[in-house]
C-alpha cells in the first residue's frame, strides 16, 4: 500500500508501509467511542492522521513497561488487545487478559474493546526445534554456523534437496549427540512440501524454519520458547517475525516482510513458491512478534533471477513486481 498519513508512510509500531484509511472504532471502559482515520493493515494499530511516529512510540513504550497496560484516551493512537500483544513483544514482553471479555477479544480480533491487560517479561516456554532448508553444497557452512544457536534449541533438523534419505545424526559443537540431524528429499519445485517434511522432522511441538541465506541472532532465538508459550495461551498456531532483506548488504524497502516461520509442527504450508502456513481460522490464529528479526542476505543477481524462477515453477505466483521493490533501499 502507498497510503501515507500526515507524517509517514510507515506504521510507527511495526514499521510496515501498510497504512490505510480506516473507520475502525474502539470503545473504552467508560463506554466512550473513538473512531480512527488510519490503520496499519499489518499489525492493526490505529492512529490519528497527524500522529507523530516517534512521539507515539515513546508514549506507547512507556505504558508497555508497567505491570498493567491502561490505555490513554488522549493518545494519538489506539489498539485492541490483539495488537497490544504484538506491541508488547517489541519490548520483550507478553500479556495476560484481565477479564473474560478481554480474553474473548484476544481470541476474536479485531475487537471494539480498547486494550487492557497484565504485562510480564517473556522468559520461559516449551522447547522449540530449528529447521533448515539447505542445498547439499551449503551443508558444511550451515553446520559451521550452528553453534551460535545452541543456547536456545536442542533439536535441529536440516533437510537437503536430493534423493530421499532418512535423517542421520551429525556432530556439531555445543549440541548433544543426536541433536542435529540431516535428511534428504527432492525439492521438485515445491517449497511447501519441503517445509512440511521439515515440520515432520521436529522433535518438539514448535519449530522455527529458516533458509540457508537467513539467520537470527541468539538473543532473538532465546525468546522463541516464551513466544511459543504466549501463542499457546492465546490459541495461536503461527507466529510471524520481521525479515530484513539485505541486498548486497543494503536494507531493502521490502521491510518488515513478515515471515510466519515459528509454527506448531501440526501446521502445514501451502504454495509451491512464496509458501505460507495454512492456518485454520486464518490470521486470527497468528500474530506478529517484534522482539527480533530474521536477517536475509541476497545479491542483486539473485533478486533479478528469483522472480523469474518462481514464476516458472508456479505461473501467476512468482511476484515479478516484487523485484523492483527489493532492489530499492529502505526509506521511512
Amino acid at each position: 500500500m502507498t497510503f501515507e498519513s500526515g507524517r509517514t508512510r510507515r506504521c510507527f509500531l511495526c514499521r510496515a508501509a501498510m497504512l490505510a484509511p480506516s473507520d475502525r472504532r474502539l470503545i473504552d471502559a467508560q463506554g466512550r467511542e473513538r473512531v480512527f482515520p488510519v490503520a496499519c493493515v499489518s499489525c492493526g494499530i490505529l492512529t490519528e492522521r497527524d500522529a507523530d511516529p516517534a512521539e507515539s512510540w515513546q508514549h506507547l513504550a512507556q505504558r508497555l513497561r508497567g505491570p498493567t497496560f491502561v490505555p490513554d484516551p488522549d493518545a494519538p493512537y489506539g489498539l485492541d488487545i490483539y495488537t497490544l500483544r504484538t506491541a508488547a513483544t517489541r519490548l520483550g514482553r507478553g500479556l495476560r487478559p484481565l477479564a473474560p471479555e478481554d480474553r474473548t477479544a484476544l481470541l476474536a480480533p479485531h475487537s471494539l474493546l480498547t486494550a487492557h491487560a497484565a504485562l510480564y517479561d517473556l522468559a520461559d516456554g516449551p522447547p522449540v526445534s530449528l529447521g533448515l532448508l539447505c542445498r547439499p553444497a551449503e551443508l558444511d557452512a550451515v553446520l559451521a554456523g550452528l553453534a551460535s544457536q545452541a543456547g536456545w534449541t536442542d533439536d535441529v533438523a536440516i533437510l537437503l534437496d536430493g534423493k530421499a534419505e532418512p535423517p542421520r545424526a551429525v556432530t556439531v559443537a555445543g549440541f548433544a549427540p543426536g541433536a542435529v540431524r540431516v535428511a534428504r528429499r527432492p525439492l521438485a519445485g515445491d517449497f511447501a512440501a519441503q517445509r512440511n517434511t521439515l515440520q515432520e522432522l521436529a522433535r518438539h511441538a514448535w519449530m522455527l524454519q529458516l533458509d540457508t541465506d537467513e539467520t537470527i541472532v541468539p538473543e532473538t532465538g532465546r525468546l522463541l520458547p516464551a513466544l511459543a508459550a504466549l501463542a499457546e495461551d492465546g490459541g495461536v498456531l503461527s507466529v510471524g517475525l520481521p525479515r530484513c532483506n539485505r541486498v548486497d548488504g543494503v536494507l531493502s524497502d521490502v521491510y518488515p516482510d513478515v515471515q510466519y516461520r515459528l509454527n506448531r509442527t501440526s501446521v502445514r504450508y501451502a504454495g509451491r513458491v512464496h509458501e505460507r502456513p495454512a492456518v485454520d481460522g486464518g490470521w486470527r490464529h497468528s500474530f506478529i512478534a517484534l522482539h527480533g528479526a530474521i536477517e536475509h542476505r541476497l545479491s542483486r543477481s539473485h533478486v533479478r533471477a528469483r522472480s523469474r524462477d518462481y514464476e516458472a515453477l508456479d505461473p501467476g505466483r512468482g511476484r515479478p513486481e516484487e523485484e523492483d521493490a527489493l532492489l530499492r533501499p529502505y526509506r521511512d
